[in-house]
């Protein structure tokens, strides 16, 4: 369980209905699959068994010794083996029937979880054979001397693995308005398991979906879904093996239907208990139930899941479209609010004809669209310097006039020379103060003119610069609204890309095509050849890994050696080797900047101006990081440099 990932499977074993032999030897079979991938939690269908469509069978005498005697040898096989083991079977307790989850390991029967909800409806006859489970655990007699608590208040949890607990449910459990799932999280289960013989009619498989995913977004859990498959058809119904592992809201695996197909994927433990500390509301405060340990060894997880390198950034196109259609209209209509409030009707932008300007525009114009003013009351002015460049700055002047907002030049060069002379610094000395003088002169530049025109200036600087402290302190770092202060860099791209193809204006779709493809850079220092020579991602490193690294930070909570593990799987594939432009060298340098530079640089965002929050992860000191400007950066590099054997996370 190394970074919290455990290993957990759903699995569909070949049946036959009504015979535990035959199916005790086919589970059996799978739990050696299960055992060969690793996995810790095994899930099999409800009552898997005997199958789930047998009927008045099910009054049988001898399909129930079977079943349990099949149940007793299952359990014996999971001696050694490094699992739980969650397996379906009908059980007598005090005269009834009951429906039950049975949780094996090490050999042994840990506890017989019931069926809550009983179906009795539609081509569902479970109320003719099996009776409502209980909550509060009893203890059952399977013989004289296996005896097992059941109950659907049980906790399985594994004494090595303390952040672990694994409660069960049973089919239409999860489908019921008041599922038991909601009572186990709320009393501690992070990881819900769910038996079930769910059949197969047209479109039910999304609702299905969407109740795991949902369930497990809701409870902040891990939830492992195993359907029965084509064993159970039968008379009016199928059965695909329907199969799904989410986390928290998210799909991690899926079978595909009518396959009877097992699937296998990690949980991430550590971070399921994170983000429910993070979240006030959700309390663990149910104590009613039987904890049941049992052994688990730690082990190493091998990842197989899928790590978004660009987790700010939805991979599929339409999701991607609509996202940033979104976030416009969250940036444009609290900017749209600041101008209503404010009786304010110029605005003041800075325009570089780089990225971070030219989406602060468009935002902008789209703010006075919604407001019915006159784009010409939007200021939008160039200030050439030491460092600007012929094709930023023809950029610039093309994006302002294609937008018919009103345009203002001003060449900084010779008032930065007048501020140079004043205070003793050579033109010639090209550090800090050389590049600070010019973003401090143009920052006065515009708050005078806002003063002028009684406006107010639009801040233009990106989440991932401020997280980086890559910003002039009362410079660009300030304004009297950040329009994009919480928008990452790698989205700040897509934006402009977005409006690029929506705007249906061919001319301004070719000057931001070439925005685009400008090199991001401050243009603090001279060109070299007519080109930029300060390139900001050789200086500080690529947006996309700071992008990742803050990401999995502030969102997650993760520490310094987890991010550089899903880094190196993210960037360079499970075998940690270089497949396109990073190697975990790279990663490694990268990430120790990003971790310098986010902790020395908090009394920048300690004070920023106000802006809009775009997503979950935000940089405000009136919001999501109330982070103090002076913390140590010590711990985490330590850790960091511990983990420098990078074959320790492949």
């Amino acid at each position: 369980m190394k970074d919290g990932f455990i290993k957990v499977a759903a699995v569909t074993p070949e049946i036959r209905v009504a015979d535990p032999i035959y199916n005790k030897k086919k589970i059996i079979e799978k739990i050696a699959e299960a055992e060969k991938q690793r996995a810790v939690v095994v899930v099999f269908p409800e009552l898997c068994i005997t199958g789930y469509s047998c009927g008045d069978l099910f009054f049988m005498e001898p399909l129930l010794e079977e079943a349990k005697q099949s149940l007793i040898q299952i359990a014996a096989d999971t001696a050694g083996k490094n699992m739980i083991v969650f397996v379906g079977l009908p059980v007598v307790y005090s005269g009834r029937l009951y429906n039950v989850a049975a949780a094996l390991a090490g050999g042994q029967i840990l506890g017989l979880i019931p069926k809550r909800c009983i179906p009795g409806y539609n081509e569902f006859y479970e109320t003719r054979h099996f009776a409502e489970g209980m909550e509060q655990p009893v203890e059952v007699a399977l013989t004289e001397k296996i005896r097992v608590p059941m109950g659907s208040r049980l906790l399985f949890c594994p004494e090595s693995l303390s952040e672990l607990m694994i409660a069960a449910e049973i089919c239409e459990d999860i489908w019921s308005p008041n599922p038991p799932s909601i009572s186990h999280a709320l009393a501690g289960a992070n990881v819900i398991v769910n038996l079930s013989a769910s059949n197969e009619i047209t479109g039910k498989d999304c609702y299905r979906k969407n109740l795991v995913e949902g369930q497990s977004a809701r409870l902040i859990c891990g939830y492992v879904y195993a359907n029965a498959g084509d064993g159970e058809s039968t008379q009016d119904v199928v059965y695909s093996s329907h199969n799904m592992i989410a986390e928290n809201g998210i799909m991690l695996a899926e079978a595909e239907r009518f396959k009877n197909q097992s699937v296998y994927a990690e949980l991430d433990i550590q971070k399921l208990n994170g983000q429910r500390r993070r979240m006030t509301t959700f309390r663990c405060d149910k104590n009613d139930y039987q904890k049941i340990y049992f052994q688990l060894k730690r082990e190493d997880t091998c990842l197989t899941r899928f790590v978004d390198p660009a987790p700010f950034v939805p991979g599929d196109i339409e999701e991607r479209q609509k996202r940033c259609e979104e976030i416009l209209s969250i940036q444009s209509m609290g900017l749209k609010k600041r101008l209503e409030h404010t009786g304010c009707k110029c605005a003041v932008v800075g325009i570089s004809g780089g990225l971070d300007s030219t989406l602060a525009l468009l935002v902008t114009v789209r703010a006075f669209d919604l407001l019915g003013l006159d784009r010409k009351g939007i200021c939008a002015v160039t200030m050439p310097g030491f460092g600007t460049t012929d094709r930023t700055y023809e950029n610039a002047v093309h994006f302002i006039r294609c937008l018919g907002t009103e345009m203002r030049e001003v060449d900084i060069r010779e008032a930065v020379r007048v501020h140079f002379n004043d205070i003793g610094q050579e033109e010639s000395n090209h550090d800090v103060t050389y590049e600070n003088g010019q973003a401090r002169e143009r920052t006065q530049i515009l708050m005078d003119i806002a003063n002028m025109k009684g406006g107010m200036v639009i801040g233009t600087g990106d989440m991932s610069e401020l997280a980086l402290g890559w910003a002039t302190y009362n410079g660009d770092h300030m304004s009297m609204y950040g329009v994009n202060a919480s928008v990452p860099k790698t989205l700040v791209r897509h934006l402009v890309r977005y409006y690029a193809d929506t705007c249906g204006n061919e001319e301004l779709t070719e000057i931001l095509l070439d925005i685009l493809d400008t090199p991001v850079s401050p243009e603090l220092l001279p060109p070299k050849d007519g080109k930029i020579s300060q390139k900001t991602e050789d200086l500080v490193g690529p947006y996309e890994l700071h992008d990742f690294f803050l990401y999995y930070m502030l969102r997650c909570g993760f520490g310094p050696e987890k991010i550089f593990r899903l880094a190196v799987y993210a960037f360079c594939g499970k075998d940690g080797q270089a497949v396109g432009k990073y190697t975990p060298t790279m990663i490694y340098k990268w990430e120790k900047t990003f971790i310098r530079r986010f902790f020395s640089q908090q009394f920048k965002r300690s004070c920023l101006p106000d802006g809009p929050k775009v997503g979950t992860v935000a940089v405000s000191p009136r919001g999501d990081l109330r982070m103090p400007s002076d913390a140590s950066a010590d711990m985490w590099l330590a850790r960091l440099d511990a983990c420098a054997n990078y074959s320790d996370f492949k």
